[in-house]
């Protein structure tokens, strides 16, 4: 049987969080750069080396976030793959209970750890309606559910309905 692959759109929000932070971080990094001193806002002495040190945090940020990014969804034999940029995460249709379409399944959920916008909505969340929960989201209007026998997951494929069809399908045949 072969796979059903589903995209993963970026949603406006995301798309607006991910560009100002990358903006902000770079422009940074490049003051830094370029000025070599210490900000204006800054007013504690530094020491010698540090500026090298401020540099490279700045970037670490986006560049620690990259790995998250969520590249699609594809409904295979087995389960549910999220394609990571260089990994795939796997839901197991043997710990599949439901799949719903849900739109918006992220608003009232609080981050408990994790990214809240820097190329993904990924990580742990908790909300009053599904309790805690992984999110591996990039569009928060276009959400699906997916119960499992220990856990929730909130993904975000390109056509909510057909891939939560899709899902409920294999998780019946």
């Amino acid at each position: 049987m072969t796979s059903q692959h589903f995209k993963a759109p970026w949603g406006r929000t995301l798309f607006i969080a991910s560009a100002f932070t990358t903006l902000v971080m770079l422009g940074v990094a490049c003051m830094l750069i370029l000025n070599r001193q210490i900000p204006w806002f800054v007013s504690l002495p530094l020491p010698p080396g540090s500026f090298g040190l401020m540099i490279a945090a700045v970037l670490l940020v986006p560049l620690g976030a990259l790995p998250f990014i969520i590249r699609g969804y594809a409904v295979t034999e087995d389960g549910i793959l999220i394609k990571r940029l260089w990994w795939n995460t796997v839901l197991p249709f043997a710990e599949m209970r439901s799949v719903e379409a849900e739109p918006l399944a992220l608003s009232h959920s609080f981050r408990t750890c994790g990214n809240g916008g820097l190329y993904s909505f990924t990580g742990y969340y908790w909300s009053q309606q599904h309790g805690h929960f992984r999110a591996y989201v990039t569009d928060l209007n276009r959400t699906v559910v997916v119960h499992m026998k220990n856990r929730t997951a909130v993904l975000s494929p390109d056509d909510p309905e057909a891939f939560a069809r899709a899902v409920t399908t294999r998780l019946h045949a």
